[in-house]
């Protein structure tokens, strides 16, 4: 008798979330079995018929940096993650790599990244840490990409916590830029608000209470 799969199990098989799962049924590209009781189950035979059409599996590896100084970090990053895809039998199809701040939705890389996940050309997002992508919402575009069909791999999770120079600086940025919406980006107010979070993140992560930027 042939193995029947339940959907979660099916979608760590095929890399995918449930949401992709239920429209590839809708669109007839997996058949599934009504059981008994009513509810629904995957042959294994379908999950088999639909990696071995993947013949390869196609990454793209994407790095980032916040600042141009940091250009030796970002090769370090490229060179891990594409000994990483051959260890796994991956096709490396593209390299990525931006120069900016993670707080930017504008970035040239990233935006070429887009419309290959749109364009349904790639399977994998190689990725050394999760900030690398975007510094909020993460969520949302692996979310995103996984009804394109597209998994993110993050290959060490987290970033390590000694790492908060950038993070700082996002948080400066933030500040700054709330801060002149509200009182005007010449204000004095907004001045003076900006150095007190410079200076408090400064007592927290330093004895003398300065911070770059």
């Amino acid at each position: 008798m042939e193995r029947l799969l339940r959907p979660k199990e099916a979608c760590q098989l095929l890399g995918i979330s449930y949401s992709t799962l239920l429209r590839w049924i809708r669109e007839g590209k997996i058949r599934v079995v009504t059981t008994e009781g009513g509810k629904y189950r995957i042959p294994y035979s379908e999950i088999k018929k639909y990696l071995e059409r993947r013949e390869e599996i196609r990454a793209v590896i994407y790095a980032r940096v916040s600042s141009t100084d940091q250009k030796e970090d970002l090769e370090k990053q490229i060179n891990y993650l594409t000994n990483y895809a051959v260890a796994k039998g991956y096709k490396v199809v593209e390299v990525l790599k931006d120069v900016a701040s993670g707080l930017n939705t504008q970035r040239k890389g990233l935006l070429r990244l887009f419309k290959l996940v749109e364009g349904r050309s790639v399977d994998i997002v190689l990725i050394t840490y999760k900030d690398r992508l975007t510094r909020f919402g993460f969520e949302y575009l692996e979310e995103f990409f996984s009804t394109m069909g597209v998994r993110i791999e993050v290959v060490f999770g987290e970033e390590p916590k000694e790492a908060t120079q950038e993070l700082v600086e996002d948080l400066i940025s933030i500040s700054t830029s709330f801060a002149g919406k509200i009182y005007g980006m010449r204000s004095h107010k907004k001045t003076v608000l900006v150095q007190g979070v410079k200076k408090l993140i400064g007592e927290l992560n330093g004895e003398d209470g300065e911070v770059k930027g």
